[in-house]
Order: structure tokens, then sequence, then C-alpha cells
């Protein structure tokens, strides 16, 4: 009896350790993909670009600080992405030595995506440091903070094979403040030394003074070889733009030399989106009033507030409705739920998670529950 048991417990070893192998074996097959989580990125930037790679089963994505590229945990990933926020704090929180492995990491036969500030970070333009990991150079420094749009952008023929999914579509992303880029030698030589896979359509012109004309025709979406590494810069917010976002999963995938996979129909919704949106004094004055609307005593004005913000596709306005789940009112709470499937926010999990617990209308409860079901499943 006792030879018995012991055959037993070894059997069940050797069954343990093959699921823990297995497992171990399926994590390393993954992309594992580090999203740069310093200063100066913007915490709602991380928090959204770690949530988009999660659209992409086949990547690992995990949060990385400066103290630990310095360490050289930077080496244990495939893939860094820097994400919106401020190039220039970026860099300083990097410090020089951790700037200098970023470099290395990417030339070595890594992955490099910069979205939005990281686009900055990235490129080469004269008397602002950076990165210069891509031979490009923002346009138009004297205007940088150019505001907050819905942009529309063009395909090129490359980024049709990279983003097929949008090939025979017009194309939105959010943006705010994002690099308008073009070839650092332009104007020396007829070759871009990176490929241009999108370019601005959106004529960005949002302040008072500041000139029309600088965005349509300059590169929106570039990459580039960096040694035996890639980099990828889209001047965009993919990782904010409901039914765009796995395009981050694509750019890390292409910065890794990874084969394109598919995404379930539910995330590819660019239909959302059929015309630009330029935030302007009026529409920002717009945008807060039916902030306030959402702070109001009666429920339908909080509706209503609700689908206009939707509607405008307003950026905040999605983080909004996750403070609205806790409302007093059982309509204001599905329709807070509601809007959180159709944007497909999935850093919102927790919060719908802890709402269903708490809440006690049944209806309600169905949505909030249909939510958790959608943003779960990849």
């Amino acid at each position: 009896m006792r030879t018995l048991s012991l055959v037993s417990l070894f059997l069940l070893s050797i069954l343990v350790s093959c699921i823990i192998t297995s497992k171990d074996n399926e994590g390393e097959n993954k992309i594992k993909v580090a999203v740069f989580d310093g200063n100066g990125a913007s915490p709602v930037c991380v928090t959204e670009t770690y949530e988009a790679l999660k659209i992409d089963t086949g990547i690992a994505g995990n949060l990385i600080s400066a103290r630990e590229i310095s360490e050289g945990r930077l080496n244990d990933f495939d893939v860094i992405i820097f994400p919106g926020g401020s190039a220039s704090k970026e860099l300083n929180n990097l410090g020089e030595s951790a700037a200098e492995k970023v470099v290395e990491f990417v030339k070595a036969g890594h992955g490099a995506v910069g979205i939005c500030a990281g686009g900055y970070l990235f490129s080469t333009t004269k008397g602002y440091p950076s990165l210069q990991l891509v031979s490009a150079t923002e346009w138009d420094r004297a205007h940088y903070d150019k505001g907050r749009a819905l942009v529309e952008f063009k395909l090129t023929q490359k980024g049709r094979e990279l983003l097929p999914e949008l090939s025979d579509k017009r194309c939105f992303l959010q943006y705010y403040d994002g690099p308008v880029l073009l070839p650092s030698d332009s104007g020396k030589s007829n070759t871009l030394k990176y490929n241009e896979y999108a370019e601005y359509v959106t004529d960005i012109k949002i302040h008072k003074g500041y000139p029309s004309g600088i965005t349509p025709g300059k590169t929106f979406l570039l990459g580039e070889k960096v040694g035996n590494g890639r980099a990828i810069v889209v001047a965009g917010h993919p990782e904010a733009t409901p039914g765009m976002r796995w395009i981050v999963s694509r750019l890390a995938r292409w910065a890794a030399n990874k084969p394109t996979v598919p995404y379930d129909k539910k995330w590819v919704r660019p239909e959302l989106y059929s015309s630009e949106i330029l935030y302007t004094p009026y529409m920002v004055k717009k945008e807060k009033g039916y902030f306030w609307e959402l702070l109001s005593k009666d429920p339908e004005r909080k509706i209503n507030a609700m689908q206009k913000l939707w509607e405008m596709h307003s950026r905040p306005a999605v983080r909004w409705n996750m403070g609205l789940l806790r409302d007093t009112s059982p309509k204001v709470r599905a329709k807070a739920a509601l809007l959180l499937k159709q944007a497909g926010y999935s850093a919102a999990l927790s919060d719908l998670q802890t709402a269903l617990k708490n809440e006690t209308n049944n209806r309600t409860k169905a949505v909030i529950k249909e939510t958790i079901s959608y943003l779960s499943t990849y």
C-alpha cells in the first residue's frame, strides 16, 4: 500500500511538472512587451497602452521603470513602448545611461514603439534632446501644442499592408499635440530612410494665430530599421481610441518583427468614426458643459450628457463613465456600463466587478455582467 502511494505521488509530480512546463513554454512563446512607466509618461496613457496589449493573446505586457532599465531589466523583453506624455520628461527620467541602454537594446535586434510623446522621443530633431532612433524630424516645433482632435489619416500602400483591416476605410485616431514628421534630411535626398505608413489628412488648426496647412501630407505613422532592430512611431493615440486600440498590439508585433495576426471584430471598429473633430474652444466648452451635467441630481440629464459625450467622441468622457458606475440611479449605472462596453474600455474591469457586487437592480446587474463578459474575452 505504501509502495502504491509513493508511485501515485511520483506520477502526480510528473503531471504537475508537465502542466507547469507547458504554461512556462506558452509564456516563453509570447512577445514580451514593456510599457515605460516613468516620470513624463502620462499615467492614463500608460494604463490604456498596457490594456490595449491584452487584445493580442500572443503578447505578454508588463510595465518598466527607468530604474529597472538601468538595472538591465529591459533585456527580458522583446519590445519597449514609450507612451504619451512629455518626451523631454521621459528622457530626463531615463537619464543618460538608461537612455543609452534603450538605444543599444533596439540596435541589438529588439523593437521600440513611440506613441505621440514617444514619437518626439525617437525623432532626430535639431535642438531637441532625444534618442534619435528614427530619421524623422518634428516639422513645426514653434507650434507643437496644436491641441486635441479626432484626426483623419490616410494609409500608404505599405500602411495598408501593415493595417489591412483599414485598407478600404477612412481612418481616425485621437490626437493631442502629436509630432508632425518629415525626413530629417528633407530636401537633401529623394530616398526615405523610413517607411511611411500613413500621413495626416486633417488640417489641425485650433488655436487663434496658429498657421493652417501645416499637418496635411506630413508623416503620421512611420517605421524604420535601427541597426538590427526596429522602431515605429505614431503621432496619434490608438490606445485612447475605441475600436482602434488593437493598433497598439499590431505596432508591437511589427517592432518585434513578428507575423501579423487577426483580431476579433469587436475590437476592430473603424466604422465608429465618419468625420474629424477639432476640439476648438467652442467644443471644449460644450464638453465641459456636459461634464457638469454628470454631477446634476437628475438621472435623465446625466444620461443625455453621457450620450452626447459619446457622440462627440470625448476622450476623457470614457473614463468619466467609471465614476458613474457608482451613481445612485440604476439607469445611470446601466448606461455607464453600456458605454464602457461600446468603448471596449477594459481598464474599467475592476470597477465593473465591484459595481456588480454592489448592484441590487436586476436589469442593471444584467447589463454590468454582459459588459464584464465582453471586456474579459479576447
